[in-house]
C-alpha cells in the first residue's frame, strides 16, 4: 500500500471513530412505567383512596445520572424524589396517587416528570379516573338589584361540571317588566366552584315595586330559583315632597302655639256672668 493510500485509510478511520455514537449519560437515560409495555400510567379509584404504581428510570450510559421526580396535575408522592442511577442500571421508584375525599368523578390528566442535573426533562403521561356517583346540583344565591343590573351568584354543589342556563322574570305593580327566556350562560362551573354574574337591566322603571325571579338549570336535572324585591323611587321628587311636608308641619306647629293662652302661674280673673239683655237682646 502506497503512502498516499495509507493516509487516506487513516483519515477515513478517524472520521468513522469520530462519528461513532457513544452511549453517554446525557443522551441515554429514559423514564417509563415499570414492567415495560405501557406507554403511560393509568390509575382508577374512588374519592378518598390511595393508588400505587412504580416508575422506572433507566441509564444505559457509561456515567451515573441523577434525576429529580415530581408529579403534575394530581397529588403524587414518590418513595424517593431524588434518584441516582449508576451506569447501565435501572432504578425502580414506587409512588402513590392520592384521590382527595372531595374529588368529583371523572377523568384527570396528570404526569410524572424526571429532570437531570443538566436541566433535561422527560415526562410520562398519567391518566386518573375518579369513580363514584355523578350528582348534578347548583344554586343561585345573593340576588340583588344594583345600578349595573341584577347581580347574583351561581354555586356548583354537585360532582360534575355544569354549563347553566338562566331565565329572568320581573313583575311590577302594573304588570310584567322582564320575561327573558332561558339562555346558556358563558360560564363553565367545575364542581364546588362559585361565580358572581350580572344580568343587565338598562331600562329599569323610575317608580315601581318590583319582584324579580331568577331560574337556573343545567344538565342532569340541576335547577334552582331565587327571588328578590325592590322598590324604585325617584329620589329627586321624593325629596321635594318630603320638604313640602316638613314645611307644612312646621307652620302647623307655630300656629298651634300662637293659639294657646299664656299661663304665668297666676290665677286669671273670672269673666262676669252674662246679663239678661245679653242673652235675650232686650233692654233693662
Amino acid at each position: 500500500m502506497s503512502s498516499a493510500a495509507r493516509v487516506l485509510c487513516l483519515s477515513l478511520l478517524t472520521l468513522l471513530v469520530a462519528a461513532a455514537p457513544t452511549a453517554t449519560a446525557a443522551e441515554g437515560w429514559s423514564v417509563a412505567p415499570s414492567g415495560g409495555g405501557r406507554p403511560s400510567f393509568y390509575a382508577e379509584g374512588e374519592p378518598g383512596t390511595v393508588l400505587r404504581d412504580t416508575v422506572s428510570v433507566t441509564n444505559p450510559g457509561r456515567e451515573p445520572v441523577t434525576v429529580r421526580l415530581h408529579g403534575t396535575g394530581v397529588p403524587i408522592a414518590f418513595a424517593e424524589s431524588r434518584v441516582r442511577i449508576p451506569a447501565r442500571t435501572r432504578a425502580e421508584v414506587p409512588f402513590t396517587v392520592t384521590v382527595g375525599a372531595g374529588t368529583a368523578p371523572g377523568d384527570r390528566s396528570a404526569g410524572i416528570t424526571a429532570r437531570d442535573t443538566d436541566g433535561r426533562t422527560k415526562t410520562v403521561p398519567l391518566r386518573l379516573r375518579v369513580t363514584g356517583p355523578e350528582l348534578s346540583a347548583l344554586t343561585v344565591e345573593h340576588v340583588a338589584v344594583r345600578a349595573e343590573g341584577i347581580t347574583y351568584e351561581l354555586v356548583n354543589r354537585g360532582t360534575t361540571a355544569l354549563a347553566p342556563t338562566l331565565a329572568v322574570r320581573a313583575d311590577g305593580v302594573l304588570g310584567r317588566l322582564l320575561d327573558r327566556a332561558p339562555r346558556l350562560l358563558p360560564v363553565d362551573l367545575p364542581p364546588g366552584s362559585r361565580t358572581e354574574l350580572t344580568e343587565p337591566w338598562p331600562d329599569r322603571p323610575a317608580l315601581d315595586a318590583v319582584d324579580v325571579r331568577l331560574t337556573v338549570t343545567a344538565a342532569g336535572g340541576a335547577s334552582d330559583t331565587a327571588r328578590t324585591s325592590v322598590r324604585f323611587v325617584p329620589w329627586g321628587g321624593a325629596a321635594g315632597v318630603a320638604g313640602a311636608l316638613a314645611t307644612a308641619g312646621a307652620l302647623f306647629a307655630v300656629r298651634h302655639r300662637r293659639r294657646r293662652k299664656p299661663y304665668d302661674g297666676e290665677r286669671q280673673e273670672a269673666e262676669p256672668p252674662l246679663r239678661q239683655t245679653e242673652l235675650t237682646g232686650a233692654g233693662t
